[in-house]
């Protein structure tokens, strides 16, 4: 299920509900928002690249996965988290009871790096805005950071994951919970137990919402 097809069926339900001028600015603002990420030039990446990845998910989503970059299966596909690290993904997110498809997900970099190394500074600087924006369009009641790239960029910081996952901060009032990105998982499988807990925190950190 991609982004826009998500955008479409929220936009027609508000439309049903007879928020005709709402609806036609915000269809309006969200194609001109994909668009412009989709052309956009500003680093190296574009050179590239094979498919901006834009994300997917529930355009309304309770919550959001945020990763770091796309890998080769992404950025042949322009969908997220689609390859091995994806799967793991899934699989952590349904053993916790989180629906991937009543999820947001994406990633800080748009575009994947050559060779999948890590993003690069002036890369985020490049990109981060078209990720707040997608916060700001979402407005998720819980963000799940996968991996130190994720996390840094919304707290303009310098931390390692091992030191700050789990542990629950805010960002612009949205409770944000840091945790491993799933390809360090895959590499470090010891570490899925730890995950499994972060995902399982972050379940009861929805729910907490809700009721």
């Amino acid at each position: 299920m991609n982004s826009l097809s998500e955008i479409r069926s929220f936009l027609l339900a508000l439309k049903q509900m007879g928020i005709e001028d709402l609806v036609v600015k915000t269809e309006r603002e969200l194609k001109s928002f994909i668009e412009e990420v989709k052309k956009c030039n500003k680093c190296r990446l574009a050179e590239t690249r094979t498919h901006v990845v834009f994300g997917e998910g529930k355009y309304d989503a309770d919550i959001m996965f945020i990763g770091e970059a796309p890998g080769e299966e992404e950025d042949r596909e322009g969908r997220p988290f689609v390859g091995k690290a994806g799967r793991l993904l899934t699989r952590l997110m349904e053993d916790a009871g989180l629906k991937r498809e009543e999820s947001y997900i994406c990633n800080v970099l748009k575009c994947r790096p050559p060779n999948n190394r890590d993003p690069e500074k002036d890369e985020i600087e490049a990109c981060k805005y078209f990720l707040f924006q997608q916060i700001n369009f979402v407005k998720p009641k819980v963000i799940v950071t996968l991996g130190r790239h994720a996390y840094n960029t919304l707290f303009e910081t310098d931390e390692k994951i091992t030191r700050i996952r789990g542990e629950i901060k805010k960002f612009r009032d949205v409770n944000v919970l840091p945790t491993y990105h799933p390809s360090f998982l895959l590499r470090n499988e010891s570490k899925i137990k730890e995950a499994m807990e972060d995902f399982e925190k972050a379940k009861y950190l929805l729910l907490r919402y809700r009721h």
